[in-house]
């Protein structure tokens, strides 16, 4: 299993930006995939996630409101896109995936596949 990711750069704060992550080698349209985030210096930290099964998405309160997951699954692809982008949010965005939904969503250590990360700067 491969994860792909695209579309981090350079945008202004209040800008937007779409990241795209496409899996081969194996669907997740039952189980999960989305999206965390890893800041210099910081913890890799929990961004948002969409439940293929339920077709819902959970989000970390610091994004909830701006950033929204969507997924494609004839394209075996999730995308997010970030809208009223601050300084803070800043950092390398890694896609990952599950095959089967867990209840810690919110924890890198649930995950097995890893995209290469795409860098988001946010200039104030």
């Amino acid at each position: 299993v491969q994860l792909q990711a695209s579309g981090g750069g350079l945008v202004q704060a209040g800008g937007s930006l779409r990241l795209s992550c496409t899996a081969s080698g194996g669907t997740f349209s039952r189980g999960a995939m989305g999206w965390f985030r890893q800041a210099p210096g910081k913890e890799r930290e929990f961004v948002g996630m969409f439940r293929g099964a339920m077709n819902v998405a959970r989000y970390a309160d610091a994004v909830n409101g701006r950033f929204t997951i969507s997924r494609d699954n004839a394209r075996n692809t999730v995308y997010l896109q970030m809208n009223n982008l601050q300084p803070e949010d800043t950092a390398v965005y890694y896609c990952t995936a599950r095959g089967v939904w867990s209840v810690q969503y919110y924890r890198a250590s649930e995950y097995n596949y890893w995209g290469q990360g795409t860098q988001v700067t946010v200039s104030s």
